[in-house]
């Protein structure tokens, strides 16, 4: 399997001596770590000379987590979010200072197919992840990963901080639910956290080919017809998965200051499916026709983020233009389909 190189991972990442420092003999818990943001993190972490842990469901293969050695130093238990008993375990036996919650149902397709299996990761296991860090005699730090969707369908747009979370469909519902259940122990246990909303992530590492990048990417490469499966016009607001991962970690580096904030990040950018698939063939030298399905149901027709509240506060802001970060993506996915 080919790969992209850890250090290029880590400058992605702005992996700086700093942020290295920060995080060098902290001991932390990364839960979905097989995914496309959690292994991103976990890379980070044990270059930085973390202790980390992972929770893992399966071993996904394909995954970005086994890319390099990072995998051969960290401390893998296999369980599900849903398992109260398996985290209570995990925060007794590796007292975790500090917890990235990555782990969800993350595609929207799959939630409208299986709500069930969708509420019980999203909304059941964010509520024990939360209630065995309560549990624990010096709580950890924690970032809850919500989304956008979580929004649900708004006039007003961009989407704020302040905006009201009011999720309509299976996957947007269970994003505003754990988006609130985060709030309600900050407020009412005083549970350090802070929760972080991406825009739409993309990068190396997103083995979803039911998305639009990868799965236009892949039908480019092998030489299949590129499927687009609403009608072409939903706006979207598309991140780097490096630059939220940078964004991730920036806020935990700065958790004393913000501690029970939410902030968005977000690049600000607004592309229709249709922009994006133009800009994809173009790299990839093209000219394919797509086969438009216009079959979406279950979603929201225009989404896109302000991250000025990370700006101003953090200092933070996307590093990596479109074009650049695609190519790099398209870079990888080549390695992987080769």
């Amino acid at each position: 399997m080919g790969g992209i190189p850890v250090a290029q991972m880590l400058e992605l990442c702005n992996t700086t001596d700093e942020r290295k420092r920060y995080w060098n003999g902290k001991s932390v818990l990364v839960t979905g770590a097989t995914g496309m943001m959690g292994s991103w993190i976990t890379h980070v972490l044990v270059a930085a000379g973390a202790h980390v842990t992972v929770l893992v469901r399966d071993w996904a293969t394909g995954s970005l987590l086994y890319e390099g050695d990072a995998v051969k130093h960290v401390n893998i238990v296999y369980g599900s979010l849903g398992d109260f008993e398996t985290l209570e375990r995990i925060f007794s036996d590796y007292e975790p200072s500090f917890v990235f919650h990555m782990g969800a149902q993350t595609q929207v397709r799959a939630a409208y197919r299986n709500p069930k299996e969708t509420f019980e990761s999203n909304v059941l296991g964010t509520w024990n992840v939360l209630e065995a860090a309560r549990r624990c005699d010096t709580p950890p730090g924690i970032i809850v990963a919500s989304s956008d969707k979580a929004y649900g369908s708004q006039e007003k747009l961009p989407y704020t901080e302040e905006t009201p979370l009011e999720g309509e469909y299976p996957y947007d519902v269970s994003k505003s639910c754990t988006d609130l259940i985060a709030q309600s122990y900050v407020h009412t246990y005083k549970l350090p956290l802070c929760i972080t909303r991406c825009g739409n992530l993309y990068g190396p590492g997103d083995l979803n080919y039911d998305r639009l990048i990868p799965g236009t990417i892949k039908s480019i490469l092998l030489g299949e017809t590129p499927i687009i499966r609403s009608d072409g016009t939903y706006v979207r607001d598309y991140i780097f998965t490096p630059d939220a991962v940078d964004g991730v970690l920036t806020i935990a580096e700065n958790f004393g200051q913000v501690v029970g904030e939410a902030f968005n990040l977000s690049t600000g950018n607004k592309l229709t499916v249709l922009d994006l698939f133009t800009t994809i063939l173009k790299l990839l030298g093209s000219d394919a026709k797509p086969k438009i399905l216009n079959e979406a149901t279950a979603e929201i027709k225009e989404q896109y983020l302000s991250s000025e509240k990370a700006k101003t506060l953090l200092h933070w802001q996307p590093r990596h233009a479109l074009q650049e970060s695609l190519q790099i993506t398209i870079d990888w996915y080549k390695e992987q389909l080769n």
